[in-house]
């Protein structure tokens, strides 16, 4: 239930004094009355002033709040009423986006009314606003609106449905009205009274307020129910501070809390919604992270790969999670276990860190370039329980180096633990889109979670806090041996979280992230629309052909397929053309690089066609970068503030080239 008040009776408030009076009270809305004659309200330099109407809107949306109506005593009935004034209401619902506009008709003349709204609903749907007519005067008999409404069947007219006029001047009771409007009902006005129709503080008189309700509940009606008060109603009762609190108090004994779903936070235009407040951290488990994406989002798009046959809603999602996290469970896995992944960024990635994390064991990621003695120690230093791989990524074959490490798979049980010398830990080896004996394949099991119930999962996903471990990282090893680093949930989503606050992320954005998933940044930036909420709404994963830097024997770009989360935002430092020919990449708005800084302006397309990096690939030590600047990428890149992508690229100019040379012939 969303709570607003009309400033009908309040024009002594100036609009400062308006804003706080609905936070302090706990209003979700402030309903403007007659904007037209508030003068303070719409002159330069005012808040609804057409030049600062948006900077309003976005302060009320700041405080949770909204404009739901521009409520108006302007008359379709009475001839000569100047129709001019809703054109201007019609300007600032689009400037602030509020959805209707109220009017009356109070005489007996329904056909100047019809010719008057045929001239006015064209306007309305050019201004993208809904034309509200009250339930008072002429239509305060809501059979007669119905009417009116069916004939005229147009999307930007319905019914504003004020509550005391029908009840008192019609004797209609709740459910007669809902069955007359039912969906026509828009927007609603309430004020008390007794018998002889004078007002009263709400909860005070005899308007049955809980008939009222049930009726809205029974149409699933989610709008604002709007307080209308003038003080001259009762004297000395003209403090809001009193009135307001009272009125927010008194109905929320009408809040139906059972199945009642939590706030949303719009983002700063508007356009998006954030699932959890910005600036604020989050005391959450991955597990629950998900299962509140699912409350909120569960028919929306969490996965789309457009070269993997994998599309998966929000719900969907979960319920692979939970299928491989039975899976897990029957292999054997218990909180605290160790399960590794070697794998590009393919779904069985994301399912098995959510599965792993959800039953409070730890997720162990394996860099992709790993060779058969790295990839020994890791999973033996990290006692490894169980591994998920795919067969193999550019020049590392983790098929023979697994074999290698564990011979003993040959001719073992698939569906028996294993026991490996050199990895005395390891128990399970499956694998993603091959087979090799003695290991499971993702797909076998998946199938072994069904034997194993969901309650099971359930109970070890209550048990996990979030300060228990869901990730070890290792780091690079160039000062020592790799070590692991212990990660939590309450670490990781709120580091995503809060860069995504600090990107302003919402639901209406998306994000392409290139880098792999066993880096740091990539598995917290990849989780991140899932701990934003952003939906977020939905991450596209793309398997298209990746520009990238990489030692090779000729002056070229290699092309390697990379999967990666596409929303939409380029990478500093990498040309345009060719890179996401699909994208729209005019939607972009921000940059976030991993290890560099972001350009102060993007290089425009001319300029990248002009400048390409050259992979200079002789007399390159391995596994590291080279790139030849020209004179005027130099420049450029000096005075513009460009930076090359974060790859550990050096940009080796004439005066390091030839030092490099004495050096080396001594």
């Amino acid at each position: 239930m969303k709570l607003s008040f009309s400033t009908r009776g309040w024009q002594f408030l100036d609009w400062d004094q308006l804003l706080e009076s609905a936070r302090d009270s706990g209003m979700n809305g402030i309903e403007l009355y007659d904007l037209y004659k508030r003068t303070d309200l719409t002159e330069r330099g005012c808040p609804f002033d057409r030049y600062r109407a948006a900077a309003t809107a976005r302060q009320l949306r700041e405080n949770g709040m909204a404009v739901p109506c521009l409520d108006s005593s302007i008359d379709l009935s009475v001839p000569g009423t100047d129709l001019s004034v809703l054109d201007r209401h019609f300007d600032i619902a689009g400037a602030i986006r509020t959805p209707y506009v109220s009017v009356i008709a109070l005489e007996e003349r329904e056909d100047l009314v019809r010719e008057r709204l045929q001239k006015l609903l064209p306007r309305a749907e050019k201004a993208d606003v809904t034309l509200l007519i009250k339930t008072t005067g002429l239509y305060a008999d809501t059979g007669r609106l119905r009417a009116l409404l069916d004939d005229f069947a147009s999307d930007r007219l319905a019914a504003l449905w004020d509550i005391h006029h029908p009840c008192h001047d019609c004797g209609e009771d709740a459910d007669t009205t809902i069955k007359n409007l039912g969906a026509y009902v828009r927007h609603v006005h309430i004020r008390d009274s007794d018998e002889s129709g004078a007002y009263n503080i709400i909860g005070e008189g005899s308007l049955p307020v809980d008939e009222m309700i049930r009726a809205l509940g029974s149409i699933d009606y989610d709008g604002y129910i709007s307080l209308v008060w003038k003080p001259e109603w009762i004297e000395d009762m003209d403090d809001p501070d009193i009135l307001f609190p009272h009125f927010v108090n008194y109905m929320s004994r009408f809040e139906n809390t059972r199945g009642k779903k939590k706030r949303l936070y719009p983002n700063h235009d508007g356009t998006g919604e954030y699932v959890w407040k910005k600036d604020e951290l989050l005391d959450l488990t991955f597990s629950q992270v998900l299962d509140r994406m699912v409350e909120e989002f569960p028919d929306q798009y969490a996965f789309k790969y457009t070269t993997l046959d994998y599309t998966r809603t929000y719900e969907e999602f979960r319920e692979d999670v939970d299928r491989f996290a039975r899976a897990l469970v029957y292999l054997g896995v218990k909180p605290g276990s160790k399960v590794a992944v070697w794998a590009t960024n393919i779904p069985a990635w994301y399912i098995s860190f959510w599965a792993t994390v959800k039953l409070g064991a730890v997720l162990v990621t394996v860099n992709t370039a790993y060779k058969s003695h790295e990839a020994e120690y890791l999973l033996r230093q990290s006692d490894t329980h169980t591994l998920v791989m795919i067969e193999s990524c550019l020049d590392s074959n983790y098929r023979a180096i697994i074999n290698e490490l564990c011979p003993e798979l040959k001719g073992h049980d698939k569906d028996k633990p294993l026991h490996c010398r050199k990895l005395p830990f390891l128990r399970n080896v499956i694998t993603v889109d091959f087979r090799q004996e003695g290991s499971l394949t993702f797909e076998e099991a998946m199938a072994r979670g069904d034997l194993v119930p969901q309650e099971t999962v359930n109970a070890m996903a209550a048990r996990v806090k979030p300060d228990d471990v869901c990730n070890m990282q290792y780091t690079s090893g160039t000062t020592g041996f790799p070590k692991g680093v212990m990660l939590t949930h309450y670490n990781v989503v709120n580091n995503g979280k809060c860069i995504g606050d600090r990107m302003g992320l919402s639901t209406a954005d998306r994000m392409m992230i290139q880098v792999p998933m066993f880096h740091c940044f990539g598995m917290v930036h990849d989780l991140l629309h899932d701990a934003r909420g952003h939906p977020l709404p939905h991450a596209v994963f793309l398997g298209q052909e990746l520009p990238c830097l990489h030692p090779a024997g000729e002056d070229h770009l290699l092309q390697r397929r990379a999967h990666h989360v596409h929303r939409h935002v380029q990478p500093p430092g990498l040309p345009e053309d060719g890179l996401f020919p699909h994208a729209h990449r005019h939607h972009g708005r921000g940059r976030l690089p991993a290890g560099a800084h972001a350009p102060r302006r993007p290089a425009g397309r001319d300029e990248h066609a002009r400048h390409r990096l050259r992979l200079r690939a002789d007399r390159v030590r391995p596994r590291q970068h080279h790139v030849r600047l020209d004179r005027s990428h130099r420049r450029a890149h000096r005075h513009r503030g460009l930076c090359l992508p974060a790859c550990g690229v050096q940009d080796h100019r004439p005066r390091d080239r030839a030092r490099a040379r004495r050096q080396r012939d001594g």
